[in-house]
C-alpha cells in the first residue's frame, strides 16, 4: 500500500532528476542532494512523514540554512 501511495511522487522526483536537474546549476548545499533525500525519505517513512521531512529539507536548502552531510533519520 505504501509503495502505491508514494509512486506518483517518486515519479515526479525522478522526472526532475533526469529531465530538469542536469540542465540547471548544482546548488544543493547538502549531501545527499535534496532530490535523493526526498526519494529516501518517502521510501523509508512513507508519504506523510517522508513528505514532511522532504519539505523541511528543501526549505532549509538556502544560503542561510544548513549544509553538509544530512542523511534521512
Amino acid at each position: 500500500m505504501k509503495k502505491i501511495m508514494i509512486a506518483p511522487f517518486v515519479l515526479l522526483v525522478k522526472f526532475y532528476q533526469y529531465a530538469i536537474s542536469p540542465y540547471t546549476p548544482a546548488t544543493c548545499r547538502y549531501s545527499p542532494t535534496c532530490s535523493q533525500y526526498t526519494l529516501e525519505a518517502l521510501q523509508k517513512h512513507g508519504l506523510f512523514k517522508g513528505g514532511w521531512l522532504a519539505v523541511k529539507r528543501i526549505f532549509s536548502c538556502n544560503p542561510w540554512g544548513g549544509s553538509g552531510y544530512d542523511p534521512v533519520p
